[in-house]
């Protein structure tokens, strides 16, 4: 008997190690992912706003500038939906 809990211990050890390498792999994924867009999305910042020579500060500010107007004339499909 002692044989057969110390197999399902082990077997419990595995699943638990797999799961939990399943996680970390999923949130390493998750990051990957978001990294991926946000280099995107600030190559296409620099692209239509022509904002290479800027600095971080200066292109916040930027954004800034023109965050509300982009906000309020978004059309309806850009913009996030609540749920």
């Amino acid at each position: 008997m002692s044989e057969y809990l110390k197999k399902l211990e082990q077997e419990k050890n595995r699943l638990e190690l797999s799961v939990k390498r399943s996680q970390l792999s999923d949130s390493s994924k998750q990051r990957k992912e978001r990294t991926r867009r946000l280099i995107q999305k600030g190559a296409l910042l620099e692209k239509y706003f022509d904002s290479e020579h800027l600095s971080i500060d200066e292109t916040e500010e930027l954004l800034k500038m023109f965050s509300p107007y982009v906000n309020e004339k978004k059309p309806e499909k850009f913009k996030r939906k609540r749920t």
